[in-house]
């Protein structure tokens, strides 16, 4: 199988049958930090589970776990869009670390965001700088409402400039920090064959970077993946986007984290269906020293920062490959 065959095969028009199999490939289709996919699901009679697989921890940059409970809930956003376009009303009941999810038969009901699941990314490439228009903005905040999670949508220029300063900041504080390199780089996916033998990853064309061998990547990548690089790189990025979206929770804990990933997940699928691109830039949110500070800024209080998105109009770029659902599910 190919790389594009491989994204062509998981991405693929949903089916009704199997169900349980179509629903979780639709459900790995969502964001996720770092492409770990750090998911189990499990399905028994009408209920699926979707619990965290720690193995797949990233303790550098996500030392409480928060990503992977965000994660979690992008992928229950999937499922359960997914399952109403099959015909079926989805129930997510946070239990523990789980999220249960109960199915019970009810009308087709298509939508213009599961539609997006199969080609819906996160872009990392400099957008056209366009601004969205009022209406856009409002189906985009719209997009994000959940209990107990604000969003704050920042479109002013200086607004911007001003979370470019944090992201810029905690992008240094990372690169500095070894750990959080190492850990890092141990994801990045240099070429086709790299992906396809893990099928995840953050595979580097998704980026807008090359295809290289990883003999040849590993010691450029000390060269060409700096500090000062890396930097120019968000500045740029940044001041191409229409705006900047910041999700928090009212308190942090793993049933407020998944909330917030189920509202993360349909602020991009709502992007997706809207023609818009979008990427995260969690560095304010990541650097635990900075976190107050940016909490501060946007005036959230006691309130974490979970999630920093910018959005605009851009480029496609090759799509991240996922596990097919028979590594993720337990029989």
């Amino acid at each position: 199988m190919t790389y594009d065959e491989a994204v062509d095969a998981s991405r693929a028009s949903l089916q009704a049958r199997p169900r349980d199999r179509e629903l979780v490939r639709f459900a790995t289709l969502a964001a996720n930090s770092h492409n770990t996919q750090p998911w189990i699901f499990s399905a028994f009679g009408n209920e699926i589970v979707i619990a965290p697989d720690f193995a797949r921890r990233c303790p550098a940059v996500d030392p409480d776990d928060h990503h992977i409970f965000v994660s979690l809930g992008c992928a229950a956003e999937n499922l359960i869009l997914a399952a109403s376009t099959l015909g079926w009303h989805a129930t997510p009941v946070v239990d523990g670390d789980r999220i249960v999810i109960t199915l019970e038969e009810a009308p087709p009901a298509a939508s213009a965001l599961a539609a997006a699941i199969p080609v819906r990314q996160c872009t990392r490439a400099t957008f056209d700088g366009r601004p969205a228009t009022p209406e856009i903005l409002r189906r985009l905040e719209n997009a994000c409402r959940e209990p107990n999670v604000a969003a704050v949508l920042m479109t002013e220029r200086a607004a911007i400039a001003e979370v470019t300063d944090y992201v810029l900041e905690g992008n240094s504080a990372q690169m500095h920090d070894k750990a959080f390199m190492r850990e890092l780089v141990s994801w990045i996916r240099f070429n086709e064959a790299e992906a396809l033998a893990t099928m995840d990853g953050l595979f580097s064309p998704a980026s807008g970077n090359p295809s290289l061998p990883s003999w040849a990547a590993r010691p450029l990548l000390k060269l060409f993946f700096t500090e000062r690089g890396e930097n120019k790189k968000y500045r740029e990025e940044l001041k191409s986007s229409a705006g900047v979206i910041v999700l928090a929770a009212d308190r942090s804990d793993k049933w407020h984290w998944i909330a917030v990933g189920r509202a993360c997940q349909r602020f991009g699928l709502q992007a997706t269906a809207l023609g818009l691109k979008y990427s995260f830039v969690n560095q304010p949110v990541e650097v635990a020293a900075l976190r107050p500070q940016f909490a501060t800024r946007l005036g959230l209080g006691e309130r974490r920062p979970d999630i920093v998105m910018r959005f605009g109009t851009g480029p496609n770029l090759p799509k991240s490959l996922r596990r097919p659902p028979e590594l993720v599910m337990q029989f």
